[in-house]
């Protein structure tokens, strides 16, 4: 609701600069009096006949109380009554707001009806003021409770079906420019009262309305965005300008007599190809511009914060916990070959979670190398128990792709968090293979009961959540993540499409 209210304010306020601009624009076009009926009637009355005074400030005065009226009764005295349940104080601003508008429409009608002599007294003209401005301000009102409430049976009613598709249409912020300045310059030239303008303008520019809208859409950005060449995007330009080309023509000379139209085609014409197709062509690559660096700055907060929870997650006390407590066991047992040989790995580990993980993309061997030293950790923390299965089959043939640096390991980290129990039969199995363009990996668990004070026991942690935005990310349309569980078994199955390593 407060985004569609931003809209309404955005709309209300264009609606009543351009009755400002109607207003005031016939002053400097023409004389005012010649075409003015008002002056007519003040002149058969004998009156003096101002037309700032008679006409202007009374459509300003109109225009002001209807703008004022709207956005107080939309954004003020609605949410007292629906949102804050604050029903004396909406009454007090209605009424206020409604005795206010009330005031300015009967001055208005007071300027506006000046050159009406047949009342009795100047009392009772202005009585005749009020009525006609309390009618109005009534219908005004009904107009406005049909309105509020059409407005909120379209936001808060139905959420599916054809309502909501209705909702979810976006319109494009040029278009909306192009029908504006489109529709602002006809009202303009009709103000003019030079129909040949006017026709020109209204049929012509609705027309390059259209050709903007095809080139844009249809020629320049699929041929910006290289998804289609030139030679293939070329004949429907062309088609397009043709169309809309004749199209303006016609119509134009349809509805205008004038003497000579060939001059009037070679300007339409060339008005196209000089003005509407650059124009095309210059927003749209400004546009896909920004879209891009947009998308750009997205996809680099996205992966760095992924990459802080990711490290936030996985470099966490259970872990560092478990990998001290397993060597310094090992340094009991053995003095020091199974001691080195954790540190070492652990010692791997850090080193490429410093460097290896601030790169955007890294070679698979290097995450793979990764993989196998915290596997390696954790066979040293599980192997005096013999019903503890980990099985690794990673296959580095045609591996010679690029990847994300710490993608694979969240599902690795999880089979080891939650497939892991010392007390109970349990296992993981790791896989990976490539072909020349995908990479498959899968990892297979158990799943073990965890106790009720568990503050993670109906959680499989943030570190699936994470990998899943980072997929969407860094591979959209590119990636299938298959995520399976059962009561005793956790599977999942990640198909990722890579580019071979340059």
């Amino acid at each position: 609701m407060k985004k569609f209210q931003k809209v309404e304010i955005w709309v209300a306020t264009g609606f009543y600069l351009l009755t400002w601009m109607m207003l005031l624009f016939p002053v400097l076009s023409y004389d005012v009096r010649t075409y003015s009926w008002q002056a007519h009637q003040f002149e058969r009355e004998g009156l003096y006949y101002d037309h700032f005074l008679h006409t202007v400030w009374p459509g300003l005065l109109f225009a002001t109380a209807a703008f004022g009226g709207f956005l107080m009764l939309n954004i003020r005295v609605m949410p007292e009554f629906i949102e804050h349940r604050r029903n004396w104080r909406g009454v007090v601003l209605a009424l206020a707001t409604a005795v206010c508008a009330w005031a300015m429409m009967m001055v208005a009608e007071s300027w506006w009806y000046g050159f009406l002599t047949t009342f009795p007294t100047v009392s009772a003209f202005h009585l005749w003021c009020a009525g006609r401005a309390a009618i109005i301000l009534f219908v005004a009102l009904v107009g406005f409770a049909a309105y509020y409430g059409l407005k909120v049976l379209l936001l808060t009613g139905a959420q599916e079906g054809w309502m909501g598709r209705i909702r979810g249409v976006k319109v494009p912020a040029d278009m909306i420019v192009m029908v504006i300045v489109w529709l602002s310059l006809t009202f303009f030239f009709i103000l003019d009262r030079r129909p040949a303008r006017t026709n020109f303008l209204f049929w012509v520019g609705g027309c390059y309305v259209i050709a903007y809208y095809f080139l844009s859409r249809r020629f320049f950005q699929p041929l910006l965005r290289k998804e289609r060449s030139w030679q293939q995007l070329f004949p429907n330009a062309i088609v397009v300008v043709l169309v809309t080309f004749v199209a303006a023509s016609v119509l134009f000379d349809a509805t205008t007599n004038i003497r000579g139209m060939v001059g009037y085609y070679f300007m339409i014409l060339g008005a196209e190809l000089l003005l509407v197709v650059p124009l095309a062509w210059g927003i749209t690559r400004l546009t896909l511009k920004q879209k891009n660096e947009v998308l750009s700055l997205e996809k680099a907060l996205g992966r760095s914060s992924a990459n802080l929870d990711f490290l936030r997650s996985q470099i966490n006390p259970h872990f560092l916990f478990n990998a001290l407590n397993t060597l310094y066991g090992t340094a009991l047992q053995e003095r020091a070959a199974r001691t080195s040989e954790g540190i070492q790995k652990l010692g791997d580990m850090m080193r490429f979670m410093l460097h290896e993980n601030t790169e955007e993309k890294i070679h698979l061997s290097k995450e793979v190398a990764y993989l196998q030293n915290y596997i390696s950790l954790q066979r040293l923390r599980t192997q005096e128990s013999p019903d503890i299965k980990i099985e690794v089959n990673i296959q580095e043939s045609d591996c010679e792709h690029s990847i994300a640096p710490m993608l694979l390991i969240p599902f690795v980290e999880n089979a080891f968090k939650h497939g892991i129990s010392l007390r109970n039969r349990s296992w993981i199995v790791v896989s990976m293979s490539c072909d020349a363009q995908h990479i498959y990996f899968d990892a297979y668990n158990s799943i073990h009961p965890r106790p009720e004070n568990d503050p993670e026991r109906n959680s499989l942690g943030i570190g699936l959540n994470n990998v899943r935005r980072r997929l969407q990310l860094l591979y959209p349309g590119r990636h299938e993540l298959s995520i399976r569980q059962t009561a005793t078994e956790f599977f999942v199955h990640l198909t990722i499409t890579s580019d071979k390593l340059l």
